[in-house]
């Protein structure tokens, strides 16, 4: 398949609040991240408010809505709590995750398959508010062909395991997870899912995600918040942006 158009990047600004957590301060400001990644060209900002509020919290949601130009894709747990407050927010999207209270970050993909009827009548009002939501999970066919059941409208496939492998310089056990990637990604499009791809991604390792065609957005956070450290995070986006748009075929090819 051709790519669609201009791979979209979304910039995920948890780490901001965790440093700003760490300290019990209003600083640094989620909202004033959001705004600068708006500037510097991001498609959309990602925020996940966990159920322990280790990061994100209620206000930031509230003032990411009221603030920032770009869609917003919250990323949540199917708990009821959630549901209220997406209802409550109406963002552009919602991206369902597993959640685990022990986990430093999201491990692996949700079980859609196992919870099919739970999580469709999670979506159904969400999608009735014309809300996008997504499933966040692995490559299995099984994940792919139930969020294409329940009525997802998009997957995010996990590129964790893919970061991990290629940090490790495992490169041909990196090389086949990222050809079940590939072939992930086109049996959702086949089904009529739009695929996003993200988790662990980097300068190093993001070309070949970015080069699948069916794959339309990148949600990435951690990378960029830490390299912003060292170069800001306006040069952070755009060298990312820079990598992207160089790894994406143009015209199909």
């Amino acid at each position: 398949m051709k790519p669609l158009g201009k791979l979209r990047l979304g910039v995920n600004i948890d780490h901001v609040a965790t440093v700003r957590n760490a300290r019990g301060s209003q600083w640094p400001e989620p909202l004033r991240a959001a705004l600068l990644a708006e500037a510097a060209g991001a498609d959309g900002i990602t925020a996940h408010l966990r159920e322990d509020r280790r990061h994100i919290r209620d206000a930031d949601i509230e003032a990411l809505v009221a603030g920032i130009g770009i869609p917003l894709n919250f990323e949540c747990a199917a708990t009821a709590e959630m549901h209220a407050i997406a209802l409550r927010h109406h963002p552009h999207a919602i991206c369902v995750v597993p959640e685990k209270r022990s986990e430093r970050t999201t491990e692996g993909g949700l079980d859609v398959a196992g919870d099919e009827a739970r999580l469709r009548d999670f979506i159904a009002p969400l999608r009735a508010a014309g809300t996008r939501v997504s499933m966040f999970i692995a490559h299995d066919r099984r994940q792919i062909a139930a969020a294409a059941r329940i009525g997802a409208a998009v997957v995010e496939l996990h590129t964790g395991l893919y970061s991990d492998l290629h940090a490790d310089g495992n490169s041909a056990a990196a090389e086949a997870e990222l050809t079940a990637l590939r072939k992930g990604a086109a049996l959702a499009h086949s089904l009529g899912l739009e695929v996003h791809a993200g988790h662990g991604l980097t300068y190093d390792n993001v070309a070949p995600i970015a080069a699948i065609p069916e794959v339309m957005e990148l949600n990435i956070g951690h990378f960029l918040i830490g390299e912003a450290i060292f170069v800001g995070l306006e040069d952070a986006i755009l060298e990312m942006r820079r990598r992207m748009d160089q790894a994406r075929p143009q015209d199909g090819h």
